[in-house]
């Protein structure tokens, strides 16, 4: 379920696990005009200068390349929201102990963010701890408060290095103090990027958003700040959660491990948004697998009530 996204065990030493597909290496000027005798020794140490160099541009050319081989002309999602589902399961299957499930999708949750932003996508929503959540066993709900903390601070470098703007959505009754505080410090060493948003959510649910937007507007009402005839639409999602991000509401909305409901995640902000449900557990949610959401979602003819 959604509180297995351990997303903030986040490695800052990440690099893409893409493999690349054959190709010629292009060596650098530098290197065809270099004197040096072209022993084994030599050869080998230019041939993987050259590939180290390339290696980062070529594995995004790959995924974009990708797309394109697949015939797909449509354009990328602006917002893509995750429920990160399966890691108990796949640990299940694998003989693992639930906790390294947890990890395996960890690592996953931060693969596919960083390849999300490389391909043009503004934002990356993740489902980390629902208000259901709380009823399971305290000792599970107490272990991921800590991991949570933990690595709010420890991954703020990271953040920072990658121009990447966190922010935590959800109810902040009955989080640590801790936790409020290190939440607090990454969303301030990050506000000012854009461009890249990674939003979390803690203690979430669509049921509370709208509730405690529409609690915000009755009050505006109560106290003559606007009228009752000026709510509408606009209004309403200024008041939402996610009137922190420039594209608010999720175009595509992925859901691993084959469940086919969206759980009281976004419940208002998935009005339009496309339906994705991969049977795979997260951990086992590849580039290949990733692709296939999108050029999917690429596929879609999204009319928004229109005749198109």
């Amino acid at each position: 379920m959604v509180s297995t996204l351990y997303w903030l065990t986040f490695s800052c030493s990440y690099s893409h696990r893409l493999s690349l597909q054959s190709r010629r290496l292009n060596l650098p000027l530098s290197f065809k005009s270099s004197c040096f005798p072209l022993s084994f020794k030599n050869t080998h140490r230019l041939i993987k200068s050259g590939a180290s160099q390339y290696h980062e541009k070529d594995e995004s050319n790959e995924i974009s390349g990708t797309l394109r081989e697949k015939g797909n002309q449509g354009t990328m999602p602006k917002h893509v929201a995750i429920i990160l589902d399966g890691n108990t399961r796949w640990a299940n299957r694998q003989g693992l102990r639930i906790s390294e499930g947890h990890e395996a999708g960890a690592r996953k949750a931060l693969e596919m963010t960083m390849d999300f932003f490389s391909l043009g996508i503004n934002t990356v929503s993740l489902f980390a701890f629902s208000t259901e959540n709380w009823r399971r066993p305290e000792d599970e709900v107490n272990y991921l408060m800590a991991i949570f903390e933990k690595n709010f601070k420890t991954e703020i470098p990271h953040f920072q290095r990658h121009k990447i703007k966190v922010s935590v959505i959800g109810n902040p009754v009955n989080i640590p103090s801790s936790l409020l505080d290190a939440i607090h410090e990454a969303e301030e060493a990050t506000k000012n990027y854009e461009g890249k948003q990674l939003i979390i959510a803690i203690n979430y649910s669509g049921k509370f958003d709208i509730l405690q937007a529409c609690k915000s507007l009755a009050e505006k009402t109560k106290s003559g700040l606007i009228q009752v005839e000026d709510i509408d639409e606009k209004l309403m999602e200024n008041e939402l959660m996610t009137k922190c991000s420039e594209f608010p509401n999720a175009d595509l909305l992925i859901r691993t491990s084959g469940e086919q409901r969206i759980s009281n995640f976004f419940l208002w902000q998935s009005a339009y948004t496309e339906l994705y449900f991969p049977s795979v557990h997260w951990p086992d949610f590849t580039k290949s697998e990733y692709l296939e959401a999108l050029t999917w979602y690429q596929q879609r003819k999204r009319r928004f009530g229109r005749r198109v």
